[in-house]
């Protein structure tokens, strides 16, 4: 066995003392680390990632000064159970293979293999967990955009039936979202505790007004389902918010918070109420089977990560809101327990974690073997890119939608939708169905690098985003597209006419094959 200096360890983090050995186990004092492969060398040594090795260091004595040293025993092949047992997983992996480990867990990265059918849709949102509701409509709604830019053409009219058939619900996650059903107990927990998960105003309006309230859930009880145009408004109205809704409204919207109101279902995209006890399945009535607190923040920040691929630490509490930048328990400690793996990312100075369950996709991530060829336009509200920070360091795409803003202070457009082509994000555009004139206009389009635009990548790049475009305007019922300004970055004359040439060209012959031939 060699011996080694302090000093000449890599990885030292708070996950590294962790990952003892139980007390059954005679290397109960032993951790795993990295050494460069300069500084702690082993002829027997079977297992490299790059140019550093895994082994396995005594920390009797972790709290050694520095220059003290450490008995160093090599991980050999033998020892690889150890790796599995300890979900410790050695890998790093380049900037540009998590993206691709990111794409395949999200569903975006590659083409949809076959046309969609309803099971699809399900599997799609229990694969993400979340699909988060706007009503924003100048292109499809949100929900409706982000199935279709991972299952191409769908009937839109399935999320309705699988929010009536009870295999999804509706409540507040990320936002407001569809949500699977099975994750029903994780967000009951939250309705029981209101106060404690930062619903204030719910249980104040339902304590500031009792009566009101339980009056309201007695007539749905009694009469059966509704909706919130179904009461009138008392007063008067003299304002568009939230502040002037209708009492029954509000009391509606306070009980829906609660979990004493379920939406059932939908028509037209309008909410339609009714109690809990006829909306959620019976499997789920029985509230003493919930999860503790400490076991649906694991369970949240292990979806999480599932959902996202791969991920650090300060990420994972945005997916479901769920915590801050600092998740209880750490993922560390899920890293212990087996449910994550722990890997480097180049560039990212943070440790990055991945779901046990998405081993064999990292792996092939790491081997190169996952390759991003999908291209399509995705919602600003798709969890690919919802989270600013997130797309900035995996991306290096800062994202924000603008409908928000003051139009006079937007820089790209009203509802920007980001553009994934060939498993990279190139741009994004400013998109707008004119649904009567049967017709898709690109306002705006900005291209985030021209430089990658140029000769047959470039070329295969603007084929892939005008099939995408063409495809996306075809399901929205258009049967021409316009194409308003391209910019970007040193954008000449010559080049913004070549651009449109090209992205012109294609898109027509693409909207001909998809108009003649019926396909989506």
């Amino acid at each position: 066995m060699r011996r080694i200096q302090w000093s000449d360890l890599i990885d030292i983090g708070r996950g590294f003392v962790r990952n003892r050995w139980s007390a059954q186990d005679s290397r109960r004092n032993v951790a795993f680390a990295f050494f460069d492969t300069n500084s702690a060398d082993c002829a027997d040594c079977a297992y490299r990632t790059g140019r550093r090795r895994l082994f396995l260091v005594d920390l009797s004595d972790h709290r050694q000064p520095a220059g003290r040293t450490h008995q160093l025993i090599c991980v050999n092949l033998c020892d690889q159970r150890y790796l599995r047992q300890k979900s410790v997983s050695g890998i790093q992996l380049s900037l540009a293979q998590a993206r691709n480990l990111q794409l395949a867990a999200m569903g975006l990265l590659e083409p949809p293999a076959n046309m969609a059918t309803k099971a699809d849709v399900l599997a799609a949102i229990r694969a993400m967990n979340v699909l988060q509701i706007d009503t924003i409509s100048v292109v499809a709604r949100s929900p409706y955009l982000v199935l279709y830019s991972r299952l191409g053409h769908y009937e839109p009219r399935w999320l309705e039936e699988l929010l009536a058939e009870g295999k999804l619900f509706e409540y507040w996650s990320h936002a407001a979202c569809f949500l699977p059903i099975d994750d029903y107990p994780l967000y009951r927990l939250q309705q029981l505790n209101l106060e404690a998960y930062g619903f204030k105003r719910a249980p104040q309006r339902i304590e500031a007004d009792a009566v009101g309230h339980l009056n309201l859930l007695d007539q749905v009880r009694e009469n059966g389902e509704v909706r919130a145009a179904d009461f009138e408004h008392e007063g008067g109205r003299k304002g568009n918010g939230w502040w002037d809704w209708k009492p029954d409204k509000l009391r509606l919207e306070a009980l829906y918070t609660a979990g004493e109101m379920m939406v059932a279902r939908r028509e037209n995209f309008h909410r339609i109420y009714d109690v809990r006890e006829r909306v959620l399945p019976k499997r789920f009535h029985n509230d003493l089977q919930l999860p503790t607190r400490s076991a649906m923040h694991a369970r949240f920040s292990a979806l999480a990560v599932k959902a996202m691929g791969v991920v650090q630490a300060r990420w994972i509490g945005d997916y479901f809101r769920h915590a801050g930048k600092a998740p209880s328990p750490h993922p560390d400690a899920l890293v212990d327990s087996g449910e994550l793996l722990k890997v480097a990312v180049d560039g990212w100075k943070l440790p990055a974690y991945v779901h046990r369950d998405h081993r064999a996709l990292l792996k092939r991530a790491h081997n190169g073997e996952l390759v991003g060829s999908h291209s399509a336009l995705l919602s600003p509200f798709d969890p690919l890119v919802w989270d600013r920070e997130r797309a900035l360091s995996t991306w290096k795409f800062d994202y924000r939608i603008e409908c928000y803003t003051p139009e006079a202070k937007r820089k790209y457009g009203y509802f920007t939708l980001p553009l994934l082509v060939d498993g990279e994000l190139i741009g994004r555009v400013d998109a707008k169905a004119h649904r009567a004139e049967k017709v898709f206009k690109l306002k705006s389009v900005h291209f985030e690098n021209l430089a990658e635009l140029n000769g047959v990548s470039g070329e295969k790049a603007m084929t892939s985003l005008a099939g995408a475009v063409a495809r996306c305007a075809h399901w929205h019922g258009a049967s021409r597209v316009e194409i308003g300004a391209l910019f970007g970055p040193g954008m000449t004359t010559k080049s913004e006419r070549m651009l449109r040439s090209h992205l012109s060209l294609n898109i027509k012959n693409v909207m001909t094959d998809l108009n003649a031939s019926g396909k989506r």
